[in-house]
């Protein structure tokens, strides 16, 4: 896809992050991903993001990306494949490039590892890594890389295949400020852990879509959820929300990292060999994953 045809995608439906799937020993177990990406793509989700948060990019090496975007493509059908990129600006610009070989359809660029940089810094980070590829590049806002307004509007000057924002702040007010800037110069995501829990004010500060985690284990509810938001159902949204999304949150929120680990859960609840977390996360007890099982049990979806 050209980044204008990527950018069209992003804002044309729900998004999803597949999990990566390991085996016993901790290694990318392909056929059983391959297997889960393609279910995924049969529920019209326009792009899925592979060795993204969700998929445990921060446990990564560099050399498993591109086998994991290459088993996605393969997978996916028509359904675009964007990967996840990240780290230092020279590891993150191999990345990006070995992504782009591999067939990805365009780059998600996480937070550089561990330090907090000055606006000039960040970008000159994400600058390097949208001119060391051709496809389409989305910044993802969060934690120690918050790009703000103006340091953005330089950004989309000097790069035409900066095509996405991604925010994973919950600053509604720096968001707007974005969104109201640069107008449709970019594809605005929402990208908090549970994205349907902040969906509607989202929406409200200009983003038309947001990636879904929980779309890895109950794909319709999910996809349904979010008809109901972009219809303005608000009694059909709170619905959704008190009945799945709430309990879902009280599990997550029983251990740090179940936001990765319990869609794991999920995913190998629906039958799906996707095997354990990778350290330094860590599984769900047996007890919280009978409770995911009920909730799912009861949405059978």
């Amino acid at each position: 896809m050209t980044p204008q045809q990527i950018k069209t995608a992003l804002g044309s439906g729900l998004l999803s992050f597949p999990v990566t799937h390991f085996d016993t020993d901790g290694r990318f177990a392909p056929e059983s991903y391959k297997a889960h990406v393609e279910w995924l793509a049969g529920f019209k989700a326009p792009v899925l993001f592979a060795a993204g948060g969700t998929g445990e990019f921060f446990s990564l090496t560099p050399a498993e990306i591109p086998q994991i975007v290459s088993a996605a493509k393969e997978a996916a059908g028509e359904t675009a494949i964007v990967s996840g990129c990240g780290y230092g600006t020279e590891i993150a610009v191999g990345i990006a490039q070995a992504a782009q070989n591999a067939g990805a359809d365009g780059i998600l660029l996480l937070p550089h590892y561990l330090i907090d940089a000055p606006q000039e810094g960040l970008y000159e980070h994400v600058r390097r890594v949208c001119q060391s590829v051709d496809i389409g590049v989305m910044v993802y806002n969060r934690d120690n890389s918050i790009l703000q307004a103006d340091t953005l509007a330089r950004l989309c000057d000097a790069c035409p295949n900066l095509v996405g924002f991604k925010d994973g702040t919950g600053d509604i007010g720096l968001v707007r400020q974005i969104t109201a800037k640069l107008g449709d110069r970019l594809t605005y995501l929402g990208g908090m852990p549970t994205a349907e829990l902040f969906a509607e004010a989202y929406l409200g500060a200009g983003f038309t879509t947001y990636s879904s985690a929980v779309f890895n284990f109950v794909p319709a509810l999910a996809q349904e959820f979010y008809r109901a938001l972009r219809a303005g159902e608000r009694a059909k949204c709170e619905q959704f929300l008190n009945d799945f999304f709430y309990p879902f949150m009280a599990i997550r929120n029983r251990g740090k990292g179940y936001a990765v680990a319990a869609i794991k859960a999920g995913v190998r609840l629906k039958g799906f060999n996707a095997g354990p977390v990778r350290s330094p996360l860590k599984d769900l007890t047996r007890e919280e994953e009978d409770l995911l099982a009920q909730l799912i049990a009861r949405h059978n979806s």
